[in-house]
Formats: structure tokens, sequence, C-alpha cells
């Protein structure tokens, strides 16, 4: 049982974790053990996330902890190295699973599962999520409310035609007739703009698709004529970007340049945000700050973090809460109060005020993001705040 000890302890923090009772020298500790091995990371995101652990209490009770273990790495995905290990080795590892479900980390089961079960009740003065809401501004400067225009061809553009496709995006083609002989060497550019409440999806000429998340704008060329293609984005956006060896793809923000060849990654460069966040998921991207001092190159599963024009690289990075309002969900992990609620503005269109002195909380637990606002606010009163919707102002009491 000696042998346990070490994973019993890890596992206390764990739970100490999520209930967000670790003192500075505890956290220290669990970030050693988190950076040690990628799989303690992986398994502590699994543990986190997973519905399922809770069905091996039984078989764990009756001893038959193999079978328990087993079934752990098949829910969770934990399973790298599990052939190179002996079974016995890893046990430890289910020692502290069932160590942090006896010390009643159960609530965040129920929070993980509570999109499923509550049911979409409205009450008349609740806030509704956010949709598919965007302005196209053209190189004219007019303008085209993307929720209201209909499918198909919405402009043209030089020799690009701009077309609304049947799920809603906005695609740039390829303008086969148009004439050739106008001034086409001349770029022009346009732009996506998301208000709060909004989020759209795009096809730029390159066939790069971009998801905007809200309050957020991208502007880009109608076609990308150069000897690279160029875009700037305020707020947030996911990139798949074609891939096109000759042609460098760089997405300027406020405060740094991402290059990229051919890849999938999220950036969060929120102006009320303290850092710009890089996740990486496919290929590799070099981040530089705009004044040219710090660059840095990430690969996948890392993030590069912007603060006071240093950049840093989190290697382990948390990629799923990166990029889960690009799949519908809200996704906190040991997120702060002032954070989700800035998310929660932006989606939900609201002010946020605080009365009292609001306690410094953290919270995990996901939910989708097309509920109202209320079922949010389930997750938040775990630490006794008080949510009050007041027209389109969420008051914070303590």
């Amino acid at each position: 049982m000696n042998n346990y000890q070490p994973y019993f302890s890890t596992g206390e923090l764990i739970a100490k974790h999520l209930r967000g009772e670790l003192t500075t020298a505890e956290n220290e500790q669990l970030e050693q053990w988190l950076q040690s091995d990628p799989q303690n990371r992986e398994l502590f995101n699994k543990l986190s996330d997973s519905f399922l652990i809770n069905d091996q209490l039984e078989v764990y009770a009756s001893n038959n902890k193999e079978e328990a273990w087993e079934n752990i790495v098949s829910k969770t995905g934990y399973k790298t190295n599990v052939k190179k290990r002996n079974l016995k080795q890893l046990m430890p590892y289910a020692a502290a699973v069932f160590l942090l479900l006896a010390a009643g980390i159960t609530a965040n089961r129920y929070l993980l599962k509570k999109e499923e079960r509550m049911p979409l009740a409205v009450h008349p003065t609740d806030l509704l999520p956010g949709g598919n809401k965007a302005i196209l501004k053209l190189a004219d400067g007019s303008e085209i409310a993307l929720d209201d225009s209909k499918k198909g061809q919405i402009a043209r553009q030089q020799n690009v035609l701009i077309a609304k496709t049947e799920n809603g995006q906005v695609v740039y083609r390829a303008d086969d007739a148009a004439n050739r002989s106008l001034a086409s060497n001349i770029i022009q550019y346009n732009a996506i703009i998301t208000p709060r409440g909004g989020q759209y999806e795009l096809v730029l000429p390159d066939g790069t698709k971009v998801w905007l998340n809200a309050a957020s704008s991208l502007r880009y060329p109608t076609t990308f004529s150069g000897a690279d293609r160029r875009v700037e984005l305020t707020g947030e956006a996911y990139f798949e970007v074609a891939k096109n060896a000759a042609k460098p793809f760089f997405v300027k923000t406020s405060t740094q340049t991402v290059e990229v060849l051919g890849t999938h990654f999220n950036i969060n460069s929120y102006a009320d945000e303290k850092e710009a966040k890089t996740t990486l998921l496919e290929g590799s991207v070099k981040v530089s700050c705009n004044t040219g001092k710090s660059f840095v190159k990430i690969a996948p599963g890392q993030q590069a973090v912007n603060s006071l024009n240093e950049i840093n690289i989190v290697r382990n990075a948390d990629v799923d809460e990166a990029i889960a309002w690009k799949n519908g969900k809200f996704l906190f992990r040991n997120t702060d109060l002032q954070t989700i609620m800035r998310q929660l503005s932006r989606w939900y269109d609201v002010d946020v005020e605080y009365q009292g002195q609001v306690p410094e909380r953290h919270y995990r637990g996901r939910i989708s993001r097309n509920v109202p606002v209320s079922q949010v606010f389930e997750i938040l009163k775990t630490s006794g705040l008080n949510f009050t919707i007041n027209g389109r102002k969420i008051i914070v009491k303590a």
C-alpha cells in the first residue's frame, strides 16, 4: 500500500484543485506532476470531463482493480503507453481516480451532464444565446447583413463572386465571366464583423476556412494575388489554412503576427483579455510580437501566450478548452469568474456589473452555448453567488 501513497497524494491535490481549495504550494506541486509526463495531463483532463468513471466505483469496491482500470483506460482514452507498462504499475493511477471520486468530486459529472438533462425553457426575463450573425463590409464601404441575406450570390467584386451557401457560409469564388482586362492588380479588401451575440463561418479566396467568434472581425483581400496571404483579426477566430507552400499565410492582430503554411489553429486576441493566445492543433506556426522583439514556434498541442510583448509557450495546452466555442460549448477548467463573464457578455450580448466584494472563484464544467444564460448560471451558483438579469445586464452579487 505504501507504493500507492504518492498517487493518493496526487488524487487529493486534484480533488482540492477541482474544489478551488489548493494553496500556492499545493498548486505548484500539482503543476510539477502535470508537467512531468504528458500522460499525467491527459489523465487529468480526461478525469475532469468523463461521465463514465463513476460507473467503475462498484467494480473497484469489489477489488477487481484490473477490470476497473481497464474500463477507465477504454473510457478516457488514456492508453498511449498502456501496453508498455505493467498493469500493476498503473494501478496507483486508478487509486488516485477513485480517491478523487470518494472525495466527492461528483458534482462536476452532474454539471457536465446538465446540458443533456435541462430543457430549453425560457423565462421572459432570460437571455437567449447568440447565433449566426455578421456584417459583410465590401471594398466600396457598402454593408450586407449576412443573417438577413438569401442563399446564393450576394455580391461581385473584381474577378470574384461572393456567395452564401445553404449552410450559411460566405464563400469567395473566381468569377470566370469577369473582364480580366480591368484593373485587377488593385487589391481590394472586405471585412466580416460579428457583433456581440454573433458568430460566422467563411471560406476565403484561397480556400482557407475561418470560424469567427462573437465581437470579432476579419479583414482580408478579395484575392490573394501577391507573394503571401495576409489577413487582420480582432477578437477570436479558428483557422483551417489551405496548404500552399509558395504563399505563407499571415494573421495579424493588434499585438502579434502568426505565420503558417497550412495548419489548424485558434487565436484569442480580444482587447479586454490580458493575454493573446494562439493554440495549435495541426501543423506548425510562428508567432511574433508586432514590436519585433520576441517570437516563438509552436507544435501541435502547444499554445503561445503573448503578454506585454513577451511570448511564452504552454507545452501541454488545453486544446479542448481553446476551441470549445467553435464546437458550440462553454468549457471551464479552473476558469476564473471574470473570464467566464466576459465570454457570456460577448455571446449573450450583455453587460456585466459586480456588486459587493465578489470573491475569487474558479469553476469547472461544460455546457452547450445553445442554452439561455440562466442555465449557465447553474454552474456558477455552486460558489454561493447570485446572478440577476436586468434588461441586457447581468448583475453578480456576493
